[in-house]
């Protein structure tokens, strides 16, 4: 959708007002680029949701006459008015204490699930480039890596070899070898099917990806290891208060448009919470 088109479901009659002040469509155009939805009248509704809220703060900013000064950032980036105002209106009513020690400990203590390094994985691969919209060369690559696997079943020492001589990715060079690899790093099916092997094992089928069929070997595994209170610490607080603050931001927004007159558009949930 343009940024200049409006959903064609949603009524021309219909206006944004918040406490009488109209949201103008061409605002609610040009916002929209920021709330992908799945369907242009979802993303519509995210915007005019988005910039009836942030209607609602300037006015009570305006209303409290909050002091404030633009504020710029190291690279020179500097804040616009409205920022300013945003911003300096939530420091002074939104207001939310850190997370002190004991707090940040208590959390590490009940999650220390999620706090460990990364497991790295050392992984090799023979690449039969395709790409699914292209039918007459999907097909024959996948049949090239059911070919090329059913000779390592019988021969896995000439992985190496094979990679050199068939693999169309840049990494044939160096035997199909791909160094080390943290989640993230590959692709999901990809990643999946190193996380069914063992070292030294060969997958048992081609991995299917964007980019074409993938034989897959697993090196290496080095597990990640669980981290130290310390140096996670800083990392906790910064969430713990920045999870308070959504929520105290929250209630104060709900607070705002109790006691104001919002037209054409609910502002409800955590939807409406969000400050554009």
């Amino acid at each position: 959708m343009s940024c200049a088109a409006q959903p064609a479901n949603l009524p021309r009659s219909r206006e944004v007002r918040v406490n009488g002040v109209t949201i103008l469509r061409e605002q609610i155009s040009r916002e929209v680029q920021h709330h992908p939805a799945p369907t242009p009248a979802e993303s519509w509704q995210a915007a005019a949701r988005a910039l009836a809220v942030r209607e609602l703060l300037l006015q009570e900013a305006r209303r409290l006459d909050v002091p404030c000064q633009p504020l710029a950032d190291d690279d020179g980036r500097r804040e616009t008015a409205d920022e300013a105002v945003l911003r300096a209106l939530i420091e002074q009513e939104v207001q939310t204490p850190k997370a002190d020690l004991d707090t940040c400990r208590r959390y590490y203590e009940q999650n220390r699930h999620r706090f460990r390094s990364a497991d790295i994985y050392e992984a090799s691969h023979i690449l039969f480039a395709a790409s699914r919209d292209d039918a007459a060369a999907y097909a024959p690559a996948r049949e090239a890596a059911v070919a090329v696997l059913t000779v390592l079943r019988a021969h896995p020492e000439r992985f190496s070899d094979l990679a050199a001589t068939h693999s169309a990715c840049p990494s044939a060079a160096q035997g199909g070898n791909l160094g080390q690899i943290t989640a993230g790093q590959t692709t999901p099916e990809f990643e999946r099917a190193l996380l069914t092997l063992g070292p030294g094992e060969i997958g048992l089928k081609p991995v299917a990806t964007p980019y074409g069929f993938h034989i897959v070997r697993l090196e290496r595994k080095h597990e990640g290891r669980e981290l130290a209170f310390e140096p996670v610490a800083d990392g906790i607080a910064n969430y713990l208060h920045e999870s308070v603050q959504r929520r105290a931001l929250a209630q104060y927004i709900a607070r705002l448009v109790s006691a104001s007159t919002v037209e054409g558009i609910a502002l409800a949930g955590a939807e409406a919470m969000r400050v554009s």
